[in-house]
């Protein structure tokens, strides 16, 4: 495959047949880019390089004080920044470097609701949504040192977005016929088995080894918000483990050449093996799976936000709400297949039928 390559870029096929790049620029070591040349984080890796140099801040070499380069230059080593989980930064970072392009040499302190407005405003409602939260960082970052006076972000109007649901919640049939396309002892029903019993997210799928179990908890840190979570191995788990020889790898996944997948290689290869078993579903629908299964079994708010890492409440609530609507309509539907309904009369009246009637008191 031919990639149209930007300036100063060099690539080459490895020893391993992988496509490797770099950017190259006299007077300064070349830096190796990750992806594949158009991709948001290889773009954002190159602008990175370009503006670095040896001994500097990246971006600092084409920065004047003020601007909006220089605030991004100053925002990428905050600990604000920093604290962000890898793939949020990658993700913010690559919006942010769009965003640079075409305004990094305006002033920073002049920023505000209506040009902002006007960059957001040929976006659709979901990447508006990722704007405000990749400049929200920036914008408190430029407040907590004085570089600009005012929020921006208030006065933003956003496009109304149609509730999806998102993600597909696998159904209890749907979980059935992939198990019955994926025989237990393979890779794929080990990666279901993991997903659904475990219900945390590919990142920390993907991650998941022996080493994190202890005394038959699997204790581990979510990658995203580093929360704790030790939770019990469910007996369907254990006996998809068993099935599987013990290796010297720290991930039960791994590829074919025996690596440890990465989070969004390992979504592309599960979403494969859920197509070959003819069902919808993906990799976080069995996340949101599992914690319907935990609601629905009597699980409260705070347990489910110990069982799956969340910090506030408000999702683990919400598979609470969920479950109870479920347990509310089948409760309804068993009261009328019982006879049992409240206010049903026992010998009910046709209104079709002539009905016949007794004469009481004086007329009798």
């Amino acid at each position: 495959m031919k990639w149209k390559l930007p300036p100063g870029i060099h690539g080459y096929i490895n020893r391993h047949g992988e496509a490797v790049f770099y950017y190259r620029k006299p007077g300064r070591p070349k830096v190796r880019l990750r992806g594949h040349p158009g991709s948001p984080n290889f773009m954002a890796e190159y602008h990175a390089a370009r503006s670095s140099g040896p001994g500097m801040l990246i971006g600092a070499s084409r920065t004047v004080p003020g601007t909006l380069n220089a605030a991004l230059v100053s925002y990428y080593q905050s600990t604000g920044f920093k604290a962000l989980a890898k793939s949020t930064q990658q993700n913010r970072r690559a919006i942010l470097e769009k965003f640079r392009v075409d305004h990094g040499d305006k002033r920073i302190a002049l920023m505000h609701a209506q040009a902002l407005q006007k960059t957001i405003n040929d976006k659709t409602p979901a990447a508006q949504r990722n704007f405000v939260k990749s400049i929200r960082g920036l914008v408190d970052h430029c407040l907590a040192l004085g570089i600009i006076k005012a929020d921006p972000l208030p006065g933003l109007k956003l496009a109304k977005s149609r509730k999806t649901g998102g993600f597909h919640t696998w159904s209890e049939e749907e979980i059935e016929q992939y198990k019955a396309r994926h025989a237990p002892g393979t890779k794929p029903r080990l990666a279901l088995e993991l997903l659904l019993n475990t219900g945390h997210a590919r990142s920390d799928i993907t991650r998941m080894g022996r080493q994190h179990i202890k005394s038959g908890l699997l204790s581990m840190r979510r990658q995203k918000t580093n929360v704790q979570f030790d939770i019990p191995l469910l007996p369907d788990l254990v006996a998809e483990l068993n099935r599987h020889a013990k290796t010297d790898q720290l991930a039960f996944l791994t590829t074919e050449h025996g690596k440890p997948f990465t989070p969004a290689g390992f979504g592309n290869w599960f979403a494969e093996h859920c197509i070959e078993a003819g069902v919808p579903g993906r990799a976080h629908g069995l996340r949101k799976a599992s914690a319907v299964r935990h609601a629905l079994n009597g699980a409260t708010a705070p347990e489910l936000m110990a069982w799956f890492g969340w910090k506030t409440i408000g999702e683990a609530q919400r598979y609470v709400e969920e479950a109870n609507r479920i347990k509310l309509a089948q409760n309804a539907g068993a009261k009328i297949i019982s006879g049992t309904a409240v206010g049903s009369p026992s010998n009910q009246v046709s209104q079709s039928e002539a009905q016949v009637t007794e004469k009481t008191g004086e007329g009798k």
